[in-house]
């Protein structure tokens, strides 16, 4: 059954991108540093139909729409190869480029068990994550944080995050462990390439929340703090 938690490569004619993907009851949540990937699904006996919306939530230019423009309709069929998904379509507004994709499963035993939410507590839904370090380091990283009743799935185009979370009264915390998926060629991430343990705390409401957290990454202890914006709720 199409369903889960994915990291994605992604292809358009020569252009390759990298995301990851929450797929459930017919809908596509997901994303990567720069654009959130919203979306429906429809299974068809063995084929699966899918139609997804690409919206920016990171202005820099260093990141640019793959199609030209940052909204952009994806059309696409796919079906499975073993435990992947493989997917080849258009974009509405590129006629006559490729689209083709391989959707990859995070193991459902990694995934944490979920913590608890009460009256006040952060809304379900897809969020972008934008993380400022603190302390005098530089550097920061966007990407998306899917947010279900204590349960946290995210990533961008280099690393996945599984967590937990509690949450009630407009307050939140939890703990997060930040993994790569896919090398990050010619850049200098702020993680490196280590497996990071994240614990945080903050406030939330209706649109979004603000977290502090100190990440674990090798020998180093880095502080930052992060804002979340609802894109889309559950």
């Amino acid at each position: 059954m199409f369903r889960g938690f994915y990291t994605v490569r992604f292809q358009l004619n020569d252009a390759v991108g990298r995301s990851v993907m929450y797929v459930r009851d017919g809908r596509m949540l997901g994303g990567n540093s720069a654009f959130a990937h919203i979306g429906t699904y429809e299974e068809n006996g063995e084929d699966i139909d899918i139609e997804v919306n690409t919206v920016r939530h990171n202005p820099d230019p260093n990141y640019p729409a793959m199609a030209g423009t940052d909204d952009a309709t994806l059309i696409a069929q796919g079906r499975a190869d073993g435990d992947l998904y493989r997917f080849r379509g258009a974009l509405r507004e590129v006629p006559g480029a490729v689209f083709q994709s391989v959707m990859m499963p995070v193991k459902e035993e990694a995934v944490p068990i979920a913590g608890g939410v009460g009256e006040g507590g952060i809304v379900n839904g897809l969020y972008s994550i934008h993380i400022r370090m603190l302390d005098g380091v530089e550097g920061g990283l966007t990407g998306v944080m899917l947010l279900n009743d204590g349960r946290i799935l995210g990533g961008d185009a280099s690393f996945y995050y599984l967590g937990t979370y509690t949450s009630e009264n407009g307050r939140w915390k939890g703990q997060i462990l930040n993994q790569v998926h896919t090398p990050a060629l010619g850049e200098n991430p702020v993680f490196g390439e280590h497996e990071v343990g994240i614990g945080f705390s903050g406030t939330c409401d209706a649109q979004g929340a603000l977290l502090e957290a100190t990440a674990l990454a090798g020998k180093r202890s880095l502080r930052l703090t992060a804002v979340l914006k609802l894109m889309r709720r559950l």
